[in-house]
């Protein structure tokens, strides 16, 4: 982190002393746009990144700016923990006369994707253990088309249909002997009964998404002002191929108020998501987007509770929260591009509400097992569920308002949620 600091307020200095204009206010940008960069960035939950993406915007021939009429997004990169990412993501405001369309498609690989069971606190994370006790792997190829129309000047209706397919393993590795009894916690969970053995080698959800909006942002991707607020429900029936049908309620608040203008904005958002019926808990650590974008997966992460492990948070519902101070302490405008450098501090927290089934261990009733090293004593020592809280700190380089290179570190307040510090390098505001 030491040294990722010291680079970026060293490229904030260069790009300062060879500005050509210093200027508080942005000039409006007109034509395309290019964002792009190799990737060598680093995620605590998925280790160090390698590949490039590219952004393509849109302004058009004037009026637009700061949102673009229509822009790109593409990513191929891997992790060393064993992740793959390839991401296409397409908005278009003008294709379709008063209907903002959006389309995304994604392939995700993790070899070593982080589980840490159900229920936040009532699982037992232990952190002596071996890091392959919580890994399993996954594969999932994922698209969505959605449609965003116009009620009023801030009011749209938003309506959309998604699609992923879930291919679920143990986690593969030379070194299991060295787990507790040669398991996984996924395998365990298995033979407990917790996931259900026609759930444990994947599935297929297959769900139309509708719902409302409010939106009177000053800019979507580097917003200073305003408020962004969403409200919608999923439904994934059978008829349509989801192998569990489920529906699914999910609201989120969003408000960003100016301190000092530009310069110092304050930041919140507060979200609650659910499902109604039980489904097929691999669909549990998906954050649903309705509109530009595409899924995320993890509660806890970069996307959702920095500093937590990824997916330490996973229930029937959840809510969860961030707040954050932005500063942008450098604006400036460099061969005819907006420049700006900014900080921030961040404080987030999140909780289950309602539990995805029971996946307490009855000590007692374990304890000749446990005695006999038959059974895996983690299991037995799980505890009341509460807010999971972490804070910490990142800065930002920004160009035209909308490509974004975001650094962030965060801590969590209890070991339970992450023993250690968690460094993020990526793309974008959270919110």
């Amino acid at each position: 982190m030491k040294h990722t600091v010291t680079v970026l307020v060293f490229l904030a200095f260069a790009f300062g002393a060879a500005a050509q204009e210093k200027a508080d206010k942005d000039i409006e940008k007109k034509g395309f746009s290019f964002g792009g960069f190799p990737i060598v960035a680093f995620d605590q939950d998925k280790g160090f990144q390698y590949g490039a993406l590219a952004n393509v915007y849109d302004f058009g021939k004037g009026g637009w700016y700061p949102n673009p009429r229509q822009q790109l997004y593409l990513e191929a990169s891997a992790f060393t923990k064993g992740s793959q990412l390839y991401v296409l993501n397409y908005d278009n405001r003008f294709l379709i006369p008063g209907v903002r369309f959006s389309f995304a498609a994604q392939f995700s690989r993790d070899k070593a994707l982080d589980f840490y069971g159900f229920n936040g606190y009532a699982s037992w994370y232990d952190a002596s253990l071996p890091t392959a006790y919580y890994r399993m792997g996954r594969m999932v190829p994922y698209g969505k088309i959605d449609f965003t129309g116009k009620i009023t000047e801030h009011f749209f209706w938003k309506f959309g249909y998604h699609f992923k397919y879930f291919i679920l393993n143990e986690f593969e590795s030379e070194n299991l002997q060295e787990l507790p009894y040669g398991k996984t916690l996924f395998a365990w969970y298995k033979d407990l009964g917790f996931i259900e053995a026609d759930e444990f080698n994947g599935g297929m959800t297959s769900a139309w998404r509708a719902g409302l909006s409010y939106d009177s942002r000053d800019a979507e991707n580097a917003p200073t002002r305003g408020i962004w607020a969403d409200a919608f429900m999923e439904w994934a029936p059978k008829w349509m191929g989801t192998n569990k049908p489920y529906g699914r309620y999910y609201a989120v608040m969003r408000q960003y108020f100016p301190l000092s203008g530009e310069r110092l904005v304050f930041a919140y958002r507060a979200n609650i998501q659910g499902f109604l019926g039980k489904p097929a808990f691999y669909v549990l650590p998906y954050e649903s987007v309705l509109g530009p974008g595409y899924d995320r997966d993890g509660f806890g992460g970069y996307r959702t509770l920095r500093g937590l492990l990824r997916n330490r948070v996973q229930g029937q519902s959840l809510c969860y929260f961030n707040t954050e101070l932005r500063w942008k302490f450098y604006h400036t405008t460099i061969f005819n591009q907006n420049v700006s450098f900014g900080a921030n501090a961040f404080f987030d927290g999140g909780r289950v509400l309602k539990d995805y089934g029971d996946v307490s261990v009855d000590a007692a009733a374990w304890s000749g097992m446990v005695a006999q090293g038959r059974f895996p004593e983690q299991l037995t020592r799980g505890g009341k569920e509460r807010f999971h809280l972490s804070a910490g700190g990142g800065l930002r380089f920004i160009l035209n308002k909308n490509f974004i290179i975001a650094v962030d570190y965060g801590r969590a307040f209890d070991k339970q949620d992450n023993a250690k510090g968690s460094l993020y390098i990526n793309t974008g505001y959270l919110f």
